[in-house]
């Protein structure tokens, strides 16, 4: 499913129009970038929780040539699943 097929679904199970739905899906992705990105982590209860990752430097390879790189530190970005949501994936009733 992409962002276009996903806006269609919301619009028609709420009975908004897709501009809404198109709308309230973009304020949603936009505030929760926003909190992670200041270092908050966002859960939503059932569903999961978004939040940041450190990845520290370390000594790479490049593949063409075999010489050594270093990669730099980088922050990342994590999801982990809530229970409902995996349980709901693995069939699970509850």
């Amino acid at each position: 499913m992409n962002k276009q097929e996903l806006i269609d679904a919301v619009a028609a199970k709420t009975g908004t129009t897709k501009a809404l739905a198109g709308e309230t899906l973009d304020a949603l992705i936009g505030t929760i970038t926003a909190a992670v990105t200041q270092g908050d982590t966002v859960q939503l209860i059932g569903f999961g929780s978004f939040s940041t990752g450190a990845r520290a430097a370390r000594v790479g390879r490049n593949p063409s040539t075999g010489a050594e790189i270093q990669i730099p530190a980088a922050k990342t970005v994590k999801f982990t699943a809530g229970k409902a949501f995996k349980d709901t994936v693995n069939g699970v009733r509850g």
